[in-house]
């Protein structure tokens, strides 16, 4: 699980962070409540972690909380938002969005990848970015999938690439599910692939929130990132990176000294073309 080794990594490697000024408590989602628990209790017994002394529990700093959050369902996102404004008035110090599936082709394009993927991390980042403390950091988890390579024509290549605002990137999304219920997405320009297509709609969605967050004396530094081909069950375990060597972008963006970077997408480490 990605997820897990994001949150196992941000608490290795907080106490030696910039954002170190005392315990930390983390939030693990996840839409199954089993499956979330029983990840907070792997954390728990994870021998990196005991090794580290890295949770409160061994004397360490952090602390793992689950929390039911289902992105694919707007009020799901709208509770989690208003249990942490209650819950932390002063506010919080970072986001990482990193919810994501894959389905194969496009039954369930609207009700099912996109929305999860596209429309799920667009809701969470509108929802909880105010949420966010000045010189805190979202981080959205994209992909190389939704790299803006020969796939796309060079119209809609165009189109992403000039994107300024979250519209100009929902719209696109519109147009290839519009596409893609006509049967001829290919003629238009489009992948048969809504996967790609919604990563690259985080991408272009991400950087347009960063520029008009920037552009309104915001002072959060808001990021995407793919974590490489990761071995997990959605790249059946295909995957060259483990799932600690895939966390470290994140980790990086979320904790890391990013030199005041926003609006970019990042690989290995380090900003890249998208």
């Amino acid at each position: 699980m990605k997820g897990l080794a994001i949150v196992r990594n941000l608490a290795l490697q907080y106490p030696s962070s910039s954002f170190n000024s005392g315990p930390l408590l983390i939030y693990l989602t996840a839409r199954d409540q089993g499956k979330g628990e029983a990840a907070v209790k792997a954390l728990q017994d994870d021998p990196q972690l005991k090794k580290a002394r890295a949770l409160a529990r061994d004397g360490g700093l952090a602390s793992v909380k689950y929390y039911p959050l289902d992105i694919s369902k707007p009020q799901s996102i709208k509770d989690f938002a208003s249990f942490l404004k209650e819950e932390h008035s002063e506010g919080i110090d970072m986001v990482v969005n990193n919810a994501g599936i894959a389905m194969d082709g496009f039954g369930m394009l609207r009700s099912g990848t996109l929305q999860c993927n596209y429309y799920g991390t667009l809701t969470a980042t509108e929802s909880l970015l105010p949420l966010i403390r000045d010189g805190g950091r979202l981080v959205n988890v994209s992909s190389m999938a939704g790299h803006l390579n020969s796939k796309y024509s060079a119209a809609i290549r165009s189109a992403f690439a000039s994107s300024k605002r979250v519209g100009d990137v929902t719209k696109l999304m519109e147009d290839f599910t519009a596409a893609v219920k006509q049967g001829n997405e290919k003629e238009q320009g489009w992948p048969s692939a809504a996967y790609a297509v919604s990563k690259s709609g985080i991408t272009g969605m991400t950087r347009a929130i960063a520029v008009q967050h920037k552009q309104q004396g915001g002072k959060v530094l808001v990021n995407s990132c793919c974590p490489g081909y990761v071995s997990t069950d959605m790249t059946k375990n295909r995957g060259r990176k483990t799932v600690d060597e895939g966390a470290q972008t994140p980790v990086l963006l979320a904790l890391g000294d990013i030199g005041g970077t926003t609006g970019e997408f990042w690989q290995h480490e380090r900003v890249i073309e998208w």
